[in-house]
């Protein structure tokens, strides 16, 4: 697991044990999302420099590569004219040649595979801010059904069957009723979230698919009522 999935884990205990606590699990859920969007930002800016040095060090391994077999056609013309001289100089430097082509080609590889594990986890990030910003837009629907409840139960908190002075508002165990439900709101949100966002990628694929399937069916069934025949 890299440093990165391991800081990201962090994150999310910590975002795990704030919900549990937060009044408006909405705002931090907010917050995730921006800080998920930060990392996307970041985690793409590191792949541009990255692609940049794999291009450079991939150019160096074949430029190496390619002096390489120029000096060795240089070695055998060197050979043919009787330069036997020349032709060691060639090989020298073909040899330094073929020791570059070796280290910039074993850093170009190290650098292709961290390329590979920095696109893995931008796919993740990706991944990951869609499924909660898809769950956020539910649960904030939800919340304001909870706080526009909340509103009506205190306007009627005051009928003809208010409570005695001196007692609590006869709204309060509605509103209590209310932020419990939040409460386990809040418990249950980014859990449900995470388990979803594992779902939504195993189903998004299949369901599109059906549905461009569908799709298609209908179009050909129009296309053949206006006289068109498929090849």
């Amino acid at each position: 697991m890299s440093i990165i999935r391991r800081v990201r884990d962090l994150t999310v205990a910590t975002l795990n044990e704030r919900l549990e606590k937060a009044e408006d699990p909405v705002k931090l859920i907010d917050q995730f999302l921006w800080s998920t969007r930060e990392e996307i930002i970041q985690a793409e800016r590191l792949y541009q420099q990255y692609m940049g040095h794999g291009n450079h060090l991939k150019n160096q391994w074949l430029q190496a590569e390619q002096m390489k077999e120029k000096r060795e056609q240089q070695a055998i013309i060197a050979l043919k004219a009787g330069e036997e001289q020349v032709a060691r100089i060639a090989l020298q430097d073909k040899a330094g040649s073929e020791e570059r082509a070796l280290q910039y080609r074993e850093l170009y590889e190290q650098t292709l595979n961290n390329i590979q594990d920095l696109e893995q986890q931008l796919r993740e990030l990706r991944s990951e801010y869609q499924a909660v910003y898809d769950k956020r837009e539910y649960y904030a629907a939800r919340m304001e059904s909870l706080r526009l409840q909340q509103r009506m139960n205190a306007r009627y908190a005051g009928g003809p069957t208010a409570a005695a002075p001196g007692q609590q508002p006869s709204g309060m165990f509605r509103r209590l009723e209310d932020r419990i439900t939040d409460m386990e709101l809040e418990a249950k949100s980014l859990r449900e979230i995470r388990r979803a966002g594992a779902e939504f990628l195993s189903e998004a694929g299949s369901t599109i698919q059906s549905a461009i399937e569908r799709e298609m069916e209908q179009l050909k069934r129009k296309l053949q009522q206006e006289g068109w025949k498929s090849s």
